[in-house]
């Protein structure tokens, strides 16, 4: 038994198309057909099965080459690609895909959950496709007589039903609801029919009457009652509020009358407002009343408003044409108001305490009214102002910046305080109780001069500070280090050492050091002069090396001085011992070997059996000595430049120095030679 698939189709109704298009509603036939060829008559069974977007939606099992998937109603949900597949003796054929679009969608389904409301609530539909499948977008119109629809669009991705809420608003009547969805389809947007029309009646609230007792123009000291009041059909909700401008001044819930009462006064002139609200909707009634002036502001007058303490101050309150009110005096303060008197006149001898706003209030059938404030300052006379530097000391460093402060310990702000250099004024700043002043053109002849005067509204006028002197320190610049003698020194000789500063202000610290493997501290001292001499005692070899100064004074900075070199030598006398030892030893080792020759060849070659040289034979004593110093008078050199003094010049050069003796310099002793016996 031998077959082959020709090929496989699936078709609609008998259409064999790429696209099929089927009403909604009509019924609807998907056939799979296989075309089989056979090498002789036998049946086969033929396992044949539809899918839809590539989910399986009919299979059967028939030996007809045919299988038909009914569909009595066709839906939009319907539509989409069908492809049909058949298996039969271990075969398999697939058919191409056909797209079927069931044009049209279903009527939706509109409900409301109430037939009858108020203003100001709320009305919630639901719209439903029954026979649609998601993904459907919902629309809801909201028709009000005479007017165009209110629409809302509410896509809904995973059901066939939508739920929306409409506030009824403000002149809402009689309204018709109703609803319609969409679907996307491969050509477009596809829309269903719309839905039934669903009718809400509205029950409106009456705008509110808002009224004045006695009426809306009354004079201040007058009773004012206000009355407002609505007519609605359901009491529950109802909030009535009553406010003048932005200000609330009474409000109600659940009652349909509001009441509010005042005594008049001028501020109370103006815009009234009635606002009923229910829900979402609110309706307002407005009024203009007006409040007639009974009497005009008070005034305060003060005798002066700035005065010395202990001076006598008067304050007066009146109201111009008018008589018969009562006045009292007070005291503004951040606690509340201060009564004075009850008077229309107030005296008092003052002190700075009394400084403040001062107002009057005077008071007719009820109505208070309040001057405005005046203000009056009290005055303690500044003390003799002190001046002196910042930084405590009354010195500064020459091109450093000099900050000076100027403070009275008594007087009332605010204080003007002027500081003077020399007789040229250099800054005025007004200021509670000090002021400051930073001096940054400091020059060698700012040694004085400075003052400063503090004066305010006092009658006693200005107070000046003492001069204060202040000492401009110099820095120290260009050390040098000098020595006698220079270079080359004799063990056992003294040497000078000359450090000194072109320029700094006294006094000045000195010290010399020596390089070693770190810094060697040999001597410091103070100087009220621009240079000093130490004197190094008794030099030895170890002395021999590289010193230094360094010069410093109260401007703190350290200032070093060229390096210089020492090397310590023997003396010359030392160097002529030596010498002389050398040779006396020489001659005597000569006489010797003359002696035993002469003795050898007497004796005709006669054996010298032995030629002892007892220890008494030759004996050295060996002397070191320390020589005493030699004086010497000379020139003071300087290891940089030239430094000049009044008697002495000193100059430094490297060719003054001598050879380096270091190297070749000869150890020496000194020896006694005995007399040698001629019998042993």
């Amino acid at each position: 038994q031998v077959f082959t698939f020709n090929k496989v189709e699936i078709s609609v109704e008998g259409r064999v198309q790429p696209s099929v298009q089927v009403k909604n509603g009509a019924r609807m036939s998907i056939i799979c057909h296989a075309d089989i060829s056979k090498n002789a008559d036998f049946r086969l069974k033929h396992n044949f099965t539809i899918f839809k977007d590539g989910k399986l939606v009919f299979t059967t099992v028939s030996d007809k080459e045919d299988a038909r998937y009914e569909i009595p109603v066709a839906k939009s949900s319907h539509t989409g690609d069908y492809e049909c597949t058949v298996k039969a003796g271990g075969k398999l054929g697939f058919s191409t895909s056909v797209y079927v679009w069931v044009e049209g969608m279903t009527k939706p389904i509109l409900t409301a959950d109430r037939r009858e409301v108020l203003e100001g609530e709320v009305v919630k539909l639901r719209c439903e496709l029954p026979e649609e499948v998601p993904p459907l977008e919902f629309f809801f119109q909201k028709t009000k007589t005479n007017s165009a629809p209110k629409e809302k669009r509410v896509p809904e991705q995973t059901q066939n039903f939508s739920e929306v809420e409409f506030y009824v608003e403000e002149g809402d009547n009689i309204l018709r609801f109703d609803c319609f969805g969409k679907r996307q389809v491969r050509s477009g947007w596809e829309s269903s029919p719309k839905s039934n029309g669903t009718l809400v009646t509205v029950k409106p609230f009456l705008k509110p009457i808002l009224i004045t007792k006695p009426s809306s123009n009354v004079t201040e000291g007058d009773k004012i009652e206000f009355e407002c009041s609505t007519v609605v059909a359901q009491i529950r909700n109802i909030e009535i509020i009553f406010q003048k401008s932005r200000t609330i001044l009474n409000s109600v819930r659940d009652k349909t009358l509001l009441k509010y009462s005042t005594v008049a006064t001028q501020e109370d002139s103006g815009e009234y407002l009635c606002k009923v609200e229910q829900g979402a909707v609110s309706k307002t009634t407005k009024l203009n009343v007006f409040v007639s002036e009974l009497f005009p502001k008070p005034m305060l007058s003060a005798s002066m408003t700035k005065l010395d303490e202990s001076k006598k101050l008067t304050l007066s309150c009146s109201i111009n044409g008018f008589q018969g009110a009562n006045f009292s005096i007070v005291r503004k303060s951040s606690s509340g108001d201060i009564l004075l008197k009850n008077s229309e006149v107030f005296e008092i001898k003052v002190t700075v305490n009394d400084t403040g706003s001062y107002t009057c209030k005077a008071e007719v059938k009820g109505i208070v009214k309040e001057s405005k404030p005046v203000r009056i300052n009290v005055y303690a006379p500044v003390a003799k102002p002190t001046l002196s530097v910042v930084s405590g000391s009354p010195e500064v460093v020459l091109g450093k910046p000099l900050q000076l402060i100027c403070h009275s310990v008594m007087g009332t702000p605010p204080i003007t305080f002027t500081f003077y250099k020399g007789d040229e004024i250099k800054k005025s700043v007004t200021n509670d109780t000090y002021a400051t002043f930073l001096d940054e053109d400091i020059g060698l002849n700012d040694d004085g001069g400075y003052k400063c005067d503090a004066r305010n509204n006092h009658s006693s006028g200005v107070k000046t500070s003492n001069i204060l002197n202040v000492t401009v320190i110099v820095p120290i610049r260009d050390a040098s280090l000098g020595s006698v003698p220079y270079g080359e020194v004799e063990v056992g000789s003294d040497t000078a050492f000359l450090c000194s500063v072109k320029e700094g202000s006294w006094p000045i610290d000195f010290k010399f050091f020596k390089k070693t493997d770190h810094e060697v501290l040999l001597h410091e001292v103070r100087e009220y002069s621009d240079r000093t001499i130490w004197h190094k005692k008794t030099m030895k070899r170890k002395d021999t090396g590289t010193y230094y100064c360094m010069a410093s004074n109260r401007a703190s900075v350290n200032v070093r001085s060229r390096p210089i070199t020492i090397s310590v030598i023997l003396a010359a006398w030392q160097k002529g011992v030596i010498a002389a030892f050398v040779l006396t030893a020489m001659a005597g080792a000569g006489a010797v070997v003359l002696w035993w020759f002469l003795r050898k060849k007497k004796k005709g070659n006669e054996w010298l059996p032995s030629l002892c040289l007892g220890t008494n034979a030759l004996q050295f004593n060996l002397h070191f000595e320390k020589l005493p110093r030699q004086p010497s008078d000379g020139n003071f050199y300087s290891g940089s430049g030239y430094i000049e003094d009044n008697e002495n010049h000193m100059k430094s050069t490297d060719e003054s120095k001598g050879p380096d003796l270091e190297s070749a310099e000869v150890d020496y002793t000194e020896v006694e030679v005995s007399t040698l016996d001629p019998h042993r």
